[in-house]
Parts: C-alpha cells; sequence; structure tokens
C-alpha cells in the first residue's frame, strides 16, 4: 500500500472500515454509513459536502446518536446536535510483537460478554455496546474471580487494525494490565500482518504514556465528534 493511500485512511478510518472489512457490519448506504447500533456509534460520512452530511443526519435520525472519528472535522448536519467534540491523539505501533505470553492473559468469547460491557460501562475507554465484541478478538485478565482488564481490536482497514477498549477495573490499577493487555493486542495484530493503531483522548497523559512505553508512536491529533439528533 501507498504512504498516500495509507495516510488517507487513517485520515478517515472510520468509513474505509465500514466501506472495506467491516462493510458488513455496517448501516446505511450511499454517502454515510454507521456500525450497527448494538455494536457502538462510530459513523462516517464519505466528504463534508452537504449532501453527504444530510444523509449522515438522516441516518442518526433513523438509528440513534452518532461518533465520528477523523483528521478534519466537518461541519455539523443540519438538524443534529453536538454532545461532544475533543481531539484525540492517533497513535502507530513501530515495535516487534511480544516474544512471549503471559499465562494471565486469557481470549474472551461470547461467555464474557455481559462482564466485558459492564467493565467497559464502569471504566469508559470509549463507545462499547453489547455487540462490540463481534468487531475482533479481546483478551482479558481475571483476578480473584473477576474481569480485572481487558483490551482488543475494532476498527479493520486494509492492512491496519486498532487496539480499542483498553479498560481496568479501578480495585486492579496499578498493576500494569492496561499496558500488558495492549502490548499482546498489538502483538496479535502485527503476528497477522498488519499494521496496529489506536485512537486515545489527547488529555489522557497516563494512557499516552503506556502506549508510548509499550512502542506506540504519534501520528496525529483527530477528532472524535459525538452527535444526536435535534429532540
Amino acid at each position: 500500500m501507498s504512504d498516500l493511500l495509507a495516510a488517507s485512511m487513517l485520515d478517515h478510518p472510520i468509513w474505509h472500515a465500514l466501506t472495506g472489512d467491516q462493510a458488513h457490519h455496517a448501516v446505511g448506504e450511499g454517502p454515510a454509513r454507521r456500525f450497527h447500533p448494538e455494536i457502538g456509534p462510530l459513523a462516517a460520512s464519505i466528504d463534508g459536502s452537504r449532501e453527504s452530511l444530510a444523509a449522515l443526519a438522516r441516518l442518526a435520525t433513523l438509528t440513534g446518536p452518532i461518533a465520528t472519528l477523523q483528521l478534519e472535522p466537518d461541519p455539523i448536519p443540519p438538524g443534529m446536535v453536538v454532545v461532544r467534540r475533543s481531539p484525540a491523539t492517533q497513535m502507530v505501533f513501530e515495535d516487534a510483537p511480544d516474544a512471549g505470553a503471559d499465562p494471565r492473559v486469557v481470549a474472551l468469547g461470547p461467555e464474557h460478554n455481559a462482564e466485558m460491557v459492564a467493565l467497559a460501562h464502569l471504566t469508559e475507554p470509549g463507545p462499547f455496546a453489547e455487540r462490540t465484541r463481534e468487531l475482533g478478538q479481546f483478551w482479558g485478565v481475571f483476578l480473584d474471580g473477576r474481569l480485572a482488564a481487558m483490551a482488543g481490536q475494532r476498527l479493520r482497514l486494509a492492512d491496519r487494525a486498532e487496539v480499542s477498549g483498553v479498560c481496568t477495573h479501578p480495585d486492579f490499577r496499578g498493576r500494569g494490565l492496561a499496558g500488558l493487555l495492549t502490548r499482546h493486542s498489538a502483538s496479535a495484530i502485527v503476528t497477522e500482518g498488519r499494521v496496529p493503531i489506536l485512537h486515545t483522548w489527547s488529555d489522557n497523559t497516563a494512557a499516552l504514556d503506556v502506549y508510548r512505553r509499550i512502542g506506540f508512536v504519534e501520528r496525529a491529533q483527530i477528532w472524535i465528534t459525538v452527535m444526536a439528533a435535534e429532540s
């Protein structure tokens, strides 16, 4: 893949995921798409034209609030209100895969879904709904019989895949679990021949420090906009 094409995809990752590897999860057609609401609110339009933004607004009106993620935020579509617009940092993994496996890390499956959703709702690592785990493999660490931390995969576009859902229960923080699971997720992506990426709020300095130590480097500031239809 050319550097120019890769940059275009990373600048507008949701659109490229929903019209590529993850098109089977898309709701909508034409110039606007979103993931099924039970998977999450991530959505995109092909560009910032009036027609595309109107299609995005119709999609939100029919299916519920949406969240966009792109290098340059588009104008707010008519009939929509902003719930939140904040800068995030997009990072790319530039290290080798993990040489060894930690026996505490286990693959999470459908039987763990209720615990995964509960942990995500408690810690708010980003959008995580009842079917988010269908987007890719997630891993976790259980301590004292409880899901203490998890991380996994979300967006998949061409030769890139996103590490996402990184979170640790407050009772188990300070043990390096977020870093362990982030590196495990990134290593799994490298092993399948893709480049790991991730996104985190730009003011989350603790997370940024963890990701840098693992081998991620900043690529760009990218904007997250959460919108809902006017009531």
